[in-house]
């Protein structure tokens, strides 16, 4: 799952695969798989596009399989497995969500306690992740700090294509890493959205 784009308050099943006990990363929050809405509803969501001097507001669309609106069936009515893991789940993710829309009213957030599913990445990637996750709130570094920080001095191009890469945008704070020449760039998003959101923190480059 790419924590920044498919999130909301109403999809209450969420499918976790088993996360990775070997990262070192801390967490405790299981965030891997997908959302998806109950009744047959699969739901499609897009986080705000931040903005400076302004709170952001979060917007959602719906796409329903049918063509038609059904109420939600209770969670009575619901299969065996997937209540069993929509009870389980759905606090866990209800509270990111929570954060998230914090963060996006621009309000200072920590996500240094959620859990990410790092199972298959190199010791290097995390070593840079981890190194990510503990830039603080509204400061930058560069990318030549960030393979510093991460114990790899040498790799600072590798550390740009890993944030260029990053899954786990805001929670893995990639856009907290700047050029030394200027802002940088933030993967497909782009340096507006990059520098929106650190607007967002109450960094102006």
């Amino acid at each position: 799952m790419t924590i920044g784009a498919s999130i909301c308050s109403d999809c209450i099943c969420w499918r976790r695969r088993r996360s990775s006990s070997r990262s070192g990363v801390p967490g405790a929050y299981d965030l891997t798989g997908s959302f998806s809405g109950i009744g047959g509803r699969n739901r499609r969501h897009e986080l705000p596009q931040p903005s400076s001097g302004t709170r952001a507001r979060a917007r959602a669309t719906a796409t329903h399989q049918g063509g038609a609106d059904r109420p939600p069936p209770s969670r009575s009515t619901l299969p065996p497995k997937r209540a069993r893991i929509g009870n389980g789940s759905a606090p866990k993710a209800d509270k990111l969500i929570k954060r998230l829309r914090d963060y996006f009213g621009g309000k200072r957030v920590s996500f240094d306690d959620v859990h990410l599913e790092l199972e298959g990445w190199t010791a290097f990637q995390l070593d840079i992740a981890r190194a990510l996750r503990y830039v603080p709130y509204g400061e930058v570094v560069s990318y030549r700090d960030l393979a510093r920080l991460a114990g790899h001095p040498r790799a600072q191009r590798a550390a740009g294509t890993f944030c260029a890469r990053n899954r786990f945008g805001i929670v893995v704070p990639c856009h907290r890493v700047v050029a030394s020449d200027g802002l940088g760039s933030y993967g497909s998003l782009g340096p507006d959205y990059k520098q929106r959101l650190l607007a967002l923190e109450g960094v102006t480059l």
